[in-house]
């Protein structure tokens, strides 16, 4: 069923199967030793290959959001039933156990052209299709699936609407989490803009767009513009989801200047850290998304000043990082400072040599810490007085040396 049929359609890897059961009872199906999941509607899972067997149904919408629905399941519903309520035609194909094709809203004929189409009016009664929709568009970009013009007006009627509002946090989350592990991450937001979802979805990112920055070190101009070309950028330097989204948030604080100021931007990344943290805590990102994001949001700049750092201000960086008690930050972090640098237009392979400063220094300051200086005599606050000193002569020492030897 659905997104079985339609991957192998596509010639992909299909992961898992699920079925749909038509002209059976739950009991019928309990007393052949499946097991039932799920309260919402009858699921089952099969005794041995422990597939999911689904009983065919059909929807009514009876109130907001997309948990507003009546399901209604017996031996009467067929197949052409429940695929009806599927989102997509290219998720709406069924393929029987003989391996016929069943395909009774064009499913196959918008595999071939590329196209991602509703499967019926019906679709505007869920507001998380949007999501779905502009994630698909995401995961399927680089074969060059297109939004159908009618589908997006519905996209645009939902997100309007206001139903948007009743999604739940988590859903919201998990269908971003999704997007942004794809290869096309930038299309999911790009989606989400173009149908008018981002600003409901995301306020603190759709505000960045309209926002001018210094066409000298931005020939993009376009703060949001730039905040999609860096998301870019990352996808491809990391598969890491979280470094991705700080990436793209890294600027939010840009939406915060005063347009009288514009296109300046001084002390942005401050006001971006509130800002961040604001929108991570409302779409319940992981403890690990949004530390990551705020660190960006908050010192990406004197990343980029590195090259022209004294040791103290270098160890000061370091320091705010926490990268000696949490070391496994400097990649993740440097990475998205790097997407920073090259998401610029005509800047996309530039050096950035302020990562291997930044990599050098932390090394050079990892000395024995305040054990071994307890161990020597020292006590009290000159502990911490005299390993920050041996840090600055340590990075010092490496400035000298050209970081050839750290």
């Amino acid at each position: 069923m659905g997104g079985a049929v339609r991957d192998r359609l596509l010639g992909l890897m299909v992961h898992e199967r699920d079925w749909v059961v038509v002209g059976a009872t739950p009991d019928q199906l309990i007393g052949e030793g499946y097991q039932q999941v799920g309260k919402g509607f009858p699921v089952f899972l099969h005794p041995e290959s422990k597939e999911e067997y689904a009983l065919a149904r059909s929807e009514k919408k009876v109130g907001k959001g997309y948990l507003g629905f009546e399901t209604f399941f017996d031996t009467t519903v067929t197949l052409e039933q429940d695929l009806l309520r599927r989102d997509l035609t290219i998720n709406a194909i069924a393929e029987d156990s003989d391996g016929k094709l069943i395909d009774p809203y064009g499913g196959q004929k918008d595999l071939e052209g590329r196209v991602l189409r509703h499967v019926s009016d019906a679709f505007v009664e869920d507001p998380l299709r949007v999501l779905r929709v502009a994630r698909f568009a995401a995961r399927f970009a680089h074969l060059g699936f297109k939004i159908a013009e009618s589908t997006m007006d519905l996209m645009r009627e939902i997100s309007a609407s206001g139903e948007l509002r009743e999604l739940t946090a988590e859903r919201v989350w998990k269908e971003m989490d999704r997007a942004l592990a794809d290869r096309g991450a930038v299309v999911f937001f790009e989606v989400l803009r173009k149908c008018g979802a981002l600003v409901e979805i995301m306020p603190e990112l759709d505000r960045l767009f309209g926002v001018p920055q210094p066409e000298k070190h931005h020939p993009e101009i376009d703060t949001g513009i730039h905040s999609l070309l860096v998301l870019g950028r990352a996808v491809e330097l990391t598969d890491d989801p979280a470094v991705r989204f700080a990436a793209l948030l890294h600027d939010l604080g840009k939406g915060a200047t005063d347009p009288a100021l514009w296109p300046r931007h001084i002390g942005h990344e401050q006001k971006g850290k509130a800002l961040v943290d604001q929108l991570c805590v409302r779409l319940t990102a992981p403890k690990q998304y949004r530390e990551l994001a705020i660190l960006v949001a908050t010192h990406h700049g004197r990343c980029h000043q590195a090259c022209e750092m004294r040791p103290e201000t270098l160890l000061r960086l370091l320091e705010s990082l926490d990268l000696f008690r949490r070391p496994e930050r400097l990649e993740p972090f440097l990475t998205a400072c790097i997407a920073d640098s090259r998401g610029r237009t005509g800047y996309e392979s530039v050096a950035y040599p302020q990562a291997e400063i930044v990599r050098s220094a932390y090394r050079a300051a990892t000395i024995p810490g305040a054990k071994k200086l307890i161990e020597s005599g020292y006590r009290g606050e000159q502990v911490g007085v005299e390993l920050r000193l041996r840090r600055i002569e340590a990075i010092k020492l490496a400035q000298k040396k050209g970081y050839s030897d750290f």
